[in-house]
């Protein structure tokens, strides 16, 4: 009895001093250099750039309007004037709702991308059978120290790479 108790009782030392394989991500450092996200924000900057010479457009053409009604009579020039800003307002709010539904389109796919991020690091800590992968960012750090070799990060960001590649 006294052999089994003291078998189990160094059988459980030995499994307590097991080291657990623990690293760490930078989550700001992943999100922001995956070339997964660096397509998307070309992608919106682009439609961003469009939209803004779209605007800008418009308001030329406005103030050149503005500017040909200073030349009306005075008797006219009240009631173009008013029509303008009707109109001017109009185009004010609608392009409101379709920069609304940019960064509302915008924000489904960083939400989404989040999502990817955190699937692919379950998997990845799973398939290298680590015990924890903790996530950090520089602003609020869960991760005070650790050595370098902890830092997985870089791995993550080629393994997502390769597979947006694909």
């Amino acid at each position: 009895m006294k052999k089994i108790l003291g078998l189990v009782l160094l059988g459980l030392v030995f499994t307590s001093c097991q080291k657990q394989k623990i690293v760490f991500v930078d989550n700001g450092v992943i999100i922001n250099e995956i070339k997964e996200k660096l397509d998307l924000e070309s992608r919106y900057n682009t439609k961003d750039s469009l939209f803004q010479k779209k605007v800008d457009s418009f308001r030329q053409v406005f103030q050149l309007n503005f500017q040909k009604i200073a030349t009306l009579p005075k008797s006219k020039q009240s009631a173009e004037e008013s029509v303008l800003r009707q109109k001017a307002q109009g185009l004010q709010q609608a392009w409101q709702m379709e920069q609304q539904a940019f960064q509302k389109e915008y924000q489904v796919e960083i939400d989404t991308l989040i999502v990817k991020v955190k699937n692919f690091v379950k998997d990845y800590g799973k398939s290298n059978s680590y015990d924890y992968i903790l996530g950090t960012v520089e602003n609020a750090p869960s991760v005070m120290f650790s050595k370098d070799e902890n830092d997985i990060s870089k791995k993550i960001i080629e393994g997502l790479n390769a597979a947006y590649k694909k």
